[in-house]
């Protein structure tokens, strides 16, 4: 038996556990039950019309949007927008805008929504803060009137009934925390490369989110679209101990709850309860967002997601190390295109049911070319998320 038997048979043996992997998260993504709003026979009922859900009187739990912005002000008169067509009656939620410093003109634009801002140049300590956003939610949780804390982002969209569905799902399950989907929106099927690329990799990640939270597999959210209970973030103490972290206001906090109430944090599996976000318009924002969101990975208490992306990145690096062994043998790139193959045969499936759920199935055809950028994208994020530094909302981030 010769070394290249060897290594080709782990080679083959490591795929084999991520052929595993992704299976079983394909799996639990298509057992997540679709969430359909109930209303209890008899209730004095305001109806929200066509598929959307009923609410009896006492379903109706005070909600507060909390949108953090920093030189948003393209995007946030949309945003705020969208919030102010929602279905669920307008004097169970209010919306808080925490303007993080902007130097445009962000809060002034505010003023023509039903919206209160809140500036962070105004707070006290706000000048020794490292982690902004978390301070910013921290800051908008204090000034929040509502029982449930909904969190999103100055760039998102919303569906008319999204707070309808996320408040009929709170009160049916007793949540503490829940994880809902995002989507890159359909502007991001302009046809460019980076537009594609990033929507396909966004749709896997939700995936994997869904499938992870419905299984208790690991912790795995997105802060664009988050909900949880007001005295549950004050029962774990915030974002204590993990208050000097720039990133990690989402997943971090999820793993906090979850350690308190592991039953009570869901994923939220309902169309109209998608968020839209805006993508990336350039590759230097796009690599200054997927190493923010990299850069938390060590700081993860849960360990199981360690493990995870430990996996996903030495499948990554197996196929670079088989590109370069082929220059001095050409076996490695007949094993190379093998497994490729058979790791784009695994992953499709999964892909292609995610982005059933999204409705942006039209992409697919373009999911087997860009494996070959995805594991390249892979291994450069991956090391520069834990070795670098980023820039996000024109601040420098050293780790």
């Amino acid at each position: 038996m010769t070394p290249v038997f060897f290594l080709t048979l782990a080679g083959c043996l490591l795929i084999a556990v991520y052929a595993v992997l992704i299976l079983y998260y394909q799996r639990a993504w298509e057992a997540i039950p679709v969430f359909s709003p109930a209303s209890a026979p008899g209730d004095p009922a305001s109806s929200t019309g066509g598929d959307g859900p009923a609410f009896s009187i006492r379903e109706r739990v005070r909600i507060s949007v909390l949108v953090p912005a920093r030189n948003e002000e393209k995007n946030i008169g949309a945003c705020l927008e969208s919030l102010s067509r929602q279905s669920y009656p307008r004097d169970c939620y209010e919306v808080i805008v925490i303007d993080d410093h902007s130097i445009d003109g962000t809060a002034a634009l505010v003023k023509a929504f039903p919206a209160s801002c809140i500036r962070l140049a105004e707070q006290e300590g706000a000048e020794t803060v490292k982690a902004h956003k978390k301070f910013a939610i921290e800051t908008g949780i204090g000034a929040a009137t509502g029982e449930l804390i909904v969190t999103t982002d100055a760039d998102c969209i919303f569906h008319p009934e999204w707070l309808s569905t996320l408040a009929a799902f709170y009160t049916e399950k007793g949540a503490k925390f829940i994880a809902a989907p995002v989507r890159i929106g359909d502007g991001a099927a302009g046809g460019s490369f980076l537009s594609i690329f990033q929507t396909l990799d966004f749709i896997t990640l939700q995936g994997i989110t869904g499938a992870a939270v419905y299984k208790n597999f690991h912790s795995m959210c997105n802060g664009a679209n988050l909900a949880y209970e007001k005295k549950t973030f004050y029962e774990v103490e915030g974002f204590k101990g993990i208050d000097t972290l720039p990133s990690g206001d989402d997943l971090l906090l999820m793993h906090k709850i979850y350690q308190r109430y592991p039953q009570r944090v869901f994923f939220l599996k309902n169309r109209q309860a998608i968020v839209s976000t805006r993508p990336e318009t350039g590759w230097k924002g796009f690599v200054n967002q997927r190493v923010r969101w990299a850069s938390k990975a060590r700081s993860y208490d849960d360990r199981r997601i360690f493990w995870v992306l430990l996996l996903v990145y030495i499948v990554n690096a197996l196929f670079a190390g088989m590109l370069v062994a082929a220059f001095w043998n050409n076996w490695w790139l007949w094993v190379l295109l093998i497994l490729l193959l058979v790791k784009t045969a695994v992953e499709y499936p999964f892909v292609r049911s995610v982005a059933g759920f999204f409705g942006q199935q039209r992409l697919l055809v373009y999911f087997p070319a860009l494996q070959p950028f995805h594991i390249a994208y892979t291994l450069v994020i991956g090391w520069l998320g834990q070795f670098g530094h980023y820039h996000w909302k024109d601040r420098k981030i050293s780790k």
